[in-house]
């Protein structure tokens, strides 16, 4: 982790077009953005975003992202393969791993209420360079994982469609529901929510809140009839259930970082509950997100931190309550891996319960391709806001009062994206960014504390340095789960991003007076 900058902060006046004039003419990749820069003289009526989002929205926001098709698959699929019925204790694990990660974004989004979440928090904290490679990770991340739950996507809508008896002619079959190739659904639902995300924050709020609440009820659904054929034996004394064989030998590339250095975990007992608990804990991702709604949100210093441990509480009781009537309607040696739910209700005599499923998959991935573009076009705005991309990214449509050009960019460059690259392999990329955010607003905390103590905070986190610290070793716990490939992308994606930032981003700057002068001289003209 970064060492922080040791020169003070810098004192700093707003130029004519917005951009922050530090009273310094440092040059260091190590620059910081002072705190009161952040949070506000950045900002104009040409780059500044509309405050829209209350309370309420943020907790649907949250849930948007964070609960898609996973939801009911994955519960199912690690009792099977992993950890029987300690799968519940697993969930319970993975949301409590995440929860410290979210104390951690509540204290800083409370403090640098700003758009760009990690980002502008590492911008502050760290310094400029730590910054760009906290943002590029984000984009990665939300970028890769736009195309990635499309697709996903597309496949749900072909099956949801042929279970319910609609066939498709030859002429459009071969381009609907495929993982590979071109894809028309794919092409569609980005276009379709890009262009909602687009009109502005209150049309996709819309829009979210009847997804959010279809697929609640989908949820509910399945967990009032789960409940109803729900068999206490199925779970009495299986908690740990006996220990099981290790998984089966992998190459080397596409083993965990722990598995290659000590072996995969050995399946059931305490073993496989915990090492289910980090591929559940990536199906929590995306509650991050929340903060970068922090620019646009009313009271956001109170509401910030609150929308994001709610929405993630909220999610966990969710998921706990789907797994708990997984693993009590079927034995979990009899639970079927490729459709554990479907498969679990048709065995109770639940048959109109699958199409439910597949339904309320359709609309929970619909949500969180909506939220992932709202996301990436708040991280992306905040960048080119300080230079770092071409600033001309950061401009507001005066009609919608939203990024609409950058939108639209965003969402062409998701659907080129997912219609040439087979994003299906790349999925663990969309976690290492995420995770690696966590590991700096973590550790970001302790540092702040120090370095920055009377900053106003509009939540604290409890217990510190103890909660942050244990953040960061969850967060480096769930980074070395990840296959030695993905660490590998990552790396080339971080090189690439430090020669773009050594070649643009640097000289482009406008904490570098070059790039100030020359942005006021063109305001100007």
């Amino acid at each position: 982790m970064p060492a922080p900058a040791t020169e003070p902060a810098v004192p700093v006046k707003a130029a004519e077009d917005g951009s922050v004039v530090s009273l310094d003419r440092s040059t260091s990749i190590f620059r910081r953005l002072p705190a009161d820069a952040a949070s506000g003289l950045r900002t104009t009526a040409r780059h500044e975003l509309a405050r829209v989002y209350r309370s309420n929205d943020l907790i649907v926001l949250g849930l948007g992202a964070m609960i898609g098709a996973g939801i009911f698959s994955i519960a199912g699929r690690q009792a099977a393969t992993t950890a029987g019925p300690g799968v519940i204790l697993s969930f319970l694990i993975a949301g409590i791993t995440m929860l410290l990660s979210a104390l951690c974004y509540g204290e800083l989004s409370s403090t640098l209420p700003v758009s760009g979440s990690a980002y502008s928090y590492t911008y502050v904290i760290f310094g400029e360079v730590w910054a760009w490679i906290i943002g590029w990770a984000l984009i990665l991340e939300m970028q890769v994982a736009i195309a990635v739950v499309s697709r996903v996507w597309s496949i749900y809508f072909a099956q949801t469609l042929t279970d319910l008896g609609v066939s498709f002619p030859d002429s459009v079959a071969w381009m609907i529901g495929k993982p590979e190739g071109f894809d028309l659904p794919t092409l569609v639902i980005i276009g379709l929510l890009t262009l909602i995300v687009a009109g502005g924050a209150r049309v996709g709020m819309r829009a979210l809140y009847i997804l959010v609440g279809a697929k609640l009820l989908a949820i509910g659904a399945v967990i009032v009839v789960g409940a109803l054929n729900f068999d206490q034996a199925n779970i009495d004394g299986k908690i740990p259930a006996p220990l099981g064989p290790a998984p089966e030998q992998v190459d080397l590339l596409h083993s965990t970082v722990i598995g290659a250095f000590f072996g995969e975990a050995q399946t059931f007992g305490w073993f496989g509950i915990f090492a289910a608990a980090p591929a559940i804990a990536f199906a929590y991702i995306g509650w991050d997100i929340v903060a970068t709604a922090a620019e646009e949100t009313s009271d956001a210093p109170r509401t910030i931190p609150t929308g994001v441990i709610r929405s993630l509480v909220l999610a966990t009781v969710l998921y706990i309550g789907v797994a708990v009537v997984m693993v009590g309607m079927v034995p979990y040696d009899q639970i079927d891996p490729g459709s554990p739910l479907g498969a679990a209700f048709r065995h109770v005599g639940a048959d109109i319960m699958p199409h439910i499923i597949n339904i309320g998959a359709f609309l929970g991935l619909t949500s969180v391709i909506l939220v992932l573009i709202v996301g990436l076009t708040r991280v992306v705005f905040s960048v080119a806001r300080d230079g770092l991309l071409p600033r001309g990214l950061a401009s507001i449509n005066r009609r919608y009062r939203s990024p609409s050009r950058l939108t639209m960019i965003i969402g062409g460059t998701a659907i080129v994206l997912a219609e040439t690259v087979p994003v299906l392999t790349l999925e663990q990329l969309t976690v290492m960014g995420t995770v690696f955010a966590f590991t700096f607003v973590a550790a970001g905390v302790i540092v702040m504390r120090r370095t920055m103590p009377d900053l106003p905070r509009g939540f604290r986190v409890p217990l510190s340095p103890a909660v942050p610290t244990l953040a960061v070793l969850a967060s480096v716990w769930l980074m070395m789960n990840l296959q030695v490939v993905t660490w590998l992308y990552f790396a080339a994606w971080m090189a690439f991003g430090l020669i773009i930032y050594l070649v643009y981003g640097r000289p482009h700057s406008m904490l570098d007076p070059r790039a100030r002068a020359y942005a006021q001289g063109r305001h100007r003209r």
